[in-house]
């Protein structure tokens, strides 16, 4: 079933609360104060049902210039919009700064009521909506119908409410399966609840029992109870008008502007990348770095606007920018927003997030602007590819990427697929997270990587490679341990480098010895394998063989990097002959005894108590054996 939202907008007292009680038989003006002077303040909220059996919520806001502020938080979510002009008066103002909104907002439905009709003659009420049809032209309600109505007499009543019904058959269902925002406009507290909130469910559905998150504060809370035209409920709905009972939060916790949302699903930010259009009609220019005041969802924040391709904007033009913010927002890539100045307070335009959570920009920057176009203009795919190159130094998570979205991770999983299936960015798991990455990220990881190994295979040629955790910290020091070690596994799984130990080297490289170092790599394994348990320390080395000691160096590196020499630890090496020996003569004590002490050891080995100890405790490394206080036991 569609859930509608029809909202209310136009001059103060041109009638639109005394509208919607003719239409609901309920009064909106809750405060005392609103009673007492008979105009709106704060939002209103009732309900009604259509012909066609849909139930529709409805809000009223307030008309008076003062009270701009609450009327842009009740006007989020609107389906349907009434633009009500009192026919005694005609278009006021107001009127049009109310229209001139509606129209920056992406509202697309609605029609005029001109109130009062019953208070003028017909020349004077056919001359009113004539000035009105001039006033909506170029808006979205320049082909709407203009309805004659009157409170008190009834007229127009029944022809108003069969137009909402109309245009609610038109509306297309909200995505249920989206994630669920809901702006906060209102905050409460009731004896024996606790703390209530209320505003129009963006998308999504709301549980109750949901663990819920309210942005940008970060504080955690629980859905008590719901409700949805003061009938109690289970499950909201986006395009519904909500009360959320939330438990574990004061009411001082929450505030308009607020964002309620699942838990780690956004990300709160001081800067979002814009599309801005001034209004026609306006006589100010706006220059790089003006303080505005911005209205998005619920909430108003002042900002600074920096122009992004243009050194100014005038009436009607666009461009565009970043907002500093000198308050943290949430808000979602779609979402439209209002910008006024910050004094003299009025309307000047409007436009709609490209970028959620962006880095700051420079100005002119042919890069930068050509993204924001993509994000712009592209499909849901390319944003996503977009996203998922700004952040592939981050290597992010689905998760994490979900949230740089605002989209339900499920959905953007769908997403993924595609780009993974067009070879457009790259994947690898780790646990139970999805790590993605722009292919081009990953060719230039990898061509750096590649290029480096090369000079390093051409300065060392004797070495079996770059140690991995020189990799690591030279190319991805942004990326976690595990997810660098998973990213060079990938590189090695698809044959660009090869992996021997902990060296890595271009998947071609071999080591090749002259002559002269075959020779001289022969006589150190004779050295070691003379007397297997009894091995030379590496420093002893130069003195036994002849050459130069920096060459005899890297050979033995290079023998220690092949494997033909172990190394037990920083004093003791032996050779691979001698390390399998040893193993075999473990086995072979182990087969009809069940611990082996270090003596044992050493005296099965003829060796002494020092190589004798650094063999056992190698194995105890790589969990062949277990130490158990002065024996060893075999691992299991």
């Amino acid at each position: 079933m569609k859930h509608v939202i029809i909202g209310t907008a136009g001059h103060i007292d041109h009638g639109k609360t005394t509208l919607i009680r003719a239409i609901t038989g309920r009064n909106t003006d809750r405060l005392k104060e609103e009673q007492e002077r008979g105009i709106s303040i704060e939002l209103g909220f009732t309900y009604f049902d259509l012909p066609s059996g849909q139930r529709a919520g409805i809000i009223d806001v307030p008309g008076h210039e003062k009270f701009i502020k609450n009327m842009l938080a009740g006007v989020i979510g609107i389906d349907i919009v009434l633009l009500v002009v009192s026919a005694d008066e005609g278009i006021m103002p107001q009127t049009m700064e109310h229209l001139y909104i509606l129209d920056l907002l992406g509202i697309k439905k609605g029609f005029v009521v001109l109130t009062k009709s019953d208070l003028v003659d017909s020349e004077w009420i056919d001359m009113v909506e004539e000035e009105v049809r001039e006033e909506i032209k170029g808006t979205f309600l320049e082909n709407s119908p203009i309805v004659r109505a009157s409170a008190t007499t009834k007229m127009g009543i029944e022809e108003i409410i069969h137009l909402i019904d109309e245009r609610a058959e038109e509306l297309e269902e909200r995505n249920t399966g989206d994630m669920p925002r809901l702006p906060v406009d209102r905050v409460f507290s009731i004896s024996g609840f606790g703390t209530v909130v209320t505003g129009t469910l963006l998308s999504g559905q709301l549980k109750v029992g949901d663990e819920v998150e309210i942005f940008p504060s970060n504080k955690k809370a629980r859905i008590r109870t719901l409700q949805v035209h003061d009938q109690d409920a289970t499950i909201a709905y986006g395009g519904q008008r909500v009360a959320v009972n939330l438990a574990g939060l004061k009411k001082e916790d929450v505030e308009r502007g607020d964002t309620i949302a699942p838990i780690n699903s956004m990300s709160d930010s001081m800067m979002v990348d814009v599309k801005v259009k001034l209004l026609k009609n306006i006589d100010r220019y706006i220059e790089n770095r003006t303080r505005l005041r911005l209205y998005i969802g619920t909430k108003e924040v002042l900002c600074r606007i920096v122009l992004l391709d243009k050194e100014e904007i005038g009436p009607g033009e666009e461009a565009y920018a970043q907002l500093r913010l000198e308050e943290e927002i949430v808000s979602k890539r779609g979402d439209k927003f209002i910008i006024r100045f910050y004094s003299p307070m009025f309307t000047i335009g409007g436009g709609e997030i490209l970028e959620p959570n962006p880095k700051k920009k420079k100005r002119f920057d042919d890069k930068a602007i050509k993204e924001l176009e993509i994000k712009e203009m592209g499909s849901a795919t390319d944003i996503i590819e977009n996203i998922i190159e700004e952040k592939s130094k981050e290597f992010p998570t689905t998760k994490e990427i979900a949230i740089f979205t605002a989209m339900l991770e499920e959905n953007l999983k769908i997403e993924i697929n595609k780009l993974i299936e067009d070879k457009r960015v790259i994947s690898f798991p780790l646990t139970k997270d999805l790590h993605i990455i722009h292919v081009n990220y990953f060719n230039k990881l990898k061509n750096q990587i590649l290029e480096e190994l090369n000079k390093f295979h051409s300065k060392y040629p004797l070495r079996a490679g770059m140690p991995k955790e020189e990799i690591r910290s030279r190319f991805l020091s942004n990326a976690k341990p595990k997810v660098a070690e998973a990213f060079i596994e990938l590189l090695v799984e698809n044959d660009y480098l090869k992996q021997r130990f902990e060296n890595i080297s271009i998947k071609e490289f071999e080591i090749k010895f002259n002559h002269d170092q075959l020779k001289i790599s022969k006589e150190i394994l004779k050295k070691f394998n003379e007397t297997p348990f009894q091995p030379p320390r590496k420093e002893d080395l130069a003195t036994l063989i002849h050459g130069n000691k920096e060459e005899l160096d890297e050979i033995f590196l290079s023998l220690l990097n092949k494997g033909d020499i172990i190394k037990l630890n920083e004093e003791v090496y032996i050779s691979k002959e001698a390390y399998d020996l040893s193993l075999d003569k473990l086995k072979e004590h182990f087969e009809n005894k069940t611990s082996i002490s270090i003596g044992e050891y050493r005296d099965m080995l003829n060796t002494n108590r020092k190589i004798a100890l650094a063999i056992l405790e190698h194995f105890d490394q790589v969990k062949i054996t277990k130490r158990d206080n002065d024996i060893r036991i075999l691992n299991k």
